[in-house]
């Protein structure tokens, strides 16, 4: 979602300093910097499995900081509201009317997803939206990609198309065998980071996205 259909506004990476800063690592610290690049490696995992690993698996200040990640991510909706990625909407409207199923993951929890859904007002644009929680396991992991494919009844892999900012997004649809993983430059990561990992496209925008599909569905048919 962040960074692919919703304008992130540097809202994810300030968070990330607060949580840092709530479980004991403060800013201008060698420890905090190496926590921040971690994460912005990390970007688009599921937040709870990032601060597990930054505590060495401490579940407890781990949760610690997820909570004040999303406490500082809500203030940051609050302040500036929730905006989708120029043309992110008309997009899946496209797919949608193509007869596509649109399904929106994402690394955050259900309740942050939920209210960035509801500042949207997409609840009824998307077929589908998962969180970690409702799948398994976050990115890199198939997981999510998988259940989609599960839960919109779609008949195989070679359906299955997704689009990310990140090399997390990339990973998890190669491990699910889609047909089409494409990058987006609208995030986190920039085509540097893209060449590090499978991919079949690199994309200025998710709204390139229909016209990708279309085309391929064009080529598929002859």
């Amino acid at each position: 979602m962040a960074g692919t259909t919703v304008e992130d506004g540097g809202a994810v990476l300030a968070a990330f300093h607060r949580a840092l800063e709530a479980i004991g690592l403060p800013a201008d610290t060698a420890e905090h910097t190496a926590a921040v690049a971690y994460a912005l490696d990390t970007m688009g995992r599921s937040k709870i499995e990032v601060f597990r690993a930054l505590t060495g698996g401490d579940e407890a200040r781990a949760e610690a900081a997820n909570r004040a990640f999303e406490a500082c991510y809500d203030e940051a909706l609050d302040a500036q509201g929730v905006r989708e990625i120029p043309g992110a909407a008309d997009a899946i409207e496209l797919l949608r009317s193509a007869g596509r199923h649109v399904v929106l993951t994402t690394g955050f929890s259900r309740a942050t997803r939920d209210r960035i859904l509801d500042g949207l007002g997409w609840h009824g644009l998307v077929t589908l939206a998962l969180s970690p929680a409702d799948a398994g396991r976050g990115r890199p992991y198939p997981d999510m990609l998988l259940t989609a494919l599960l839960r919109t009844g779609t008949e195989s892999v070679h359906r299955l198309a997704a689009a990310g900012d990140t090399t997390s997004d990339l990973l998890a649809a190669h491990r699910a065998g889609a047909r089409v993983a494409a990058a987006v430059r609208t995030g986190a990561h920039g085509d540097a980071d893209f060449a590090t990992v499978p991919h079949t496209h690199v994309l200025a925008s998710v709204t390139d996205l229909p016209a990708l599909l279309d085309a391929l569905d064009t080529d598929t048919a002859r």
